[in-house]
């Protein structure tokens, strides 16, 4: 065997620190991406974060940035995403949206309609220690209209706990007044109820919402509004629904059309490899009748379609 075929089989099976910093200088000489992939993709966010910590100490260097003088393309982007903690990897995500040439809206809707309140609370904090600003403000420099304010709103972090029953049949006729109900729409009235309300709450006044109108929530958005607005609307109802269920969508969308959005798709699978993968796969066979490990294969190729395939984690 070669000293590289040796590395692949010890570190297969490396389960303590002090032996995988021994392995990673070996497999940055060359560069050995399948050793990384093993090293790195069949370990949690926290792992990592102590492989980082160790390789530093035992080698005076830092392993991202030896990462990222060997590697390239995509899968360096996505080997880097993995190395960076849950939140800091939000955070750089949002500052990258707001910082770049433009807005990249699609990144805002994502982030702050599928997370949970105590994640947007923390990635507030990280944004400002990492990313030299106050998120709420580069939000509001960069964005407007009402879409800004329900931004603003998610971005405060405080849904109401629970279910209150008495408030669910008149969310939603307050919801069908505002819309089907009237010519005109009131947008306030959707921001408020949409902004503030539980999850749980949510769902159960979407199910009001079909009894009293006959239709779905998601067909009264469309119906009322356009834009980034009536996406970032739609995108909170579906996590209201499930958030499984809304990367599912999302990451059918990232590949089942001309050209990949290999931002989305890298992006959402880093983000739920270790929150709700499973879950995910499950939706997407569900939804599409099509396993989500064979649409990845089928849409990437390389060293960064391993490294995707790993994080899905298995066939459906």
């Amino acid at each position: 065997l070669s000293v590289l075929q040796l590395i692949i089989k010890t570190c297969s099976h490396v389960t303590d620190l002090r032996s995988i910093t021994v392995c990673l200088p070996s497999c940055l000489t060359g560069t050995d991406e399948d050793t990384i992939l093993m090293l790195l993709t069949s370990r949690s966010n926290n792992q990592r974060q102590e492989i980082k910590a160790a390789y530093k100490k035992a080698h005076g260097k830092d392993l991202v940035s030896a990462l990222k003088s060997e590697l390239g393309g995509l899968f360096e982007t996505l080997v880097v995403a993995l190395m960076t903690p849950p939140i800091s990897y939000d955070a750089s995500q949002l500052h990258k949206a707001l910082k770049g040439a433009g807005t990249d809206d699609d990144v805002l809707i994502e982030i702050l309609a599928s997370r949970t309140c105590a994640q947007i609370k923390d990635i507030i904090k990280v944004y400002k220690k990492e990313c030299g600003g106050k998120l709420e403000k580069d939000i509001t420099g960069d964005t407007s209209g009402h879409f800004q304010k329900l931004l603003v709103i998610l971005l405060q972090g405080s849904r109401d706990e629970g279910v209150d029953e008495d408030r669910i049949e008149k969310d939603a006729k307050e919801l069908f007044a505002a819309g089907e109900g009237k010519v005109g729409t009131d947008v306030e009235k959707f921001i408020n109820i949409l902004g503030n309300r539980s999850h749980e709450h949510l769902r159960l006044v979407f199910d009001a919402y079909k009894n009293l109108s006959g239709n779905d929530i998601e067909d009264s958005i469309e119906g009322e509004t356009t834009g980034n607005l009536e996406n970032l609307m739609l995108a909170v109802v579906k996590c209201a629904k499930s958030v499984p269920a809304y990367f599912a969508e999302s990451l059918n969308g990232s590949m089942r059309r001309a050209g990949t959005d290999d931002q989305t798709l890298m992006r959402i699978m880093v983000s739920r490899s270790e929150t709700d993968m499973l879950d995910i796969r499950a939706c997407f066979k569900k939804m599409y009748g099509a396993s989500l490990y064979n649409t990845i294969q089928d849409d990437t190729a390389g060293d960064y379609g391993k490294a995707l395939l790993y994080l899905c984690g298995g066939k459906d």
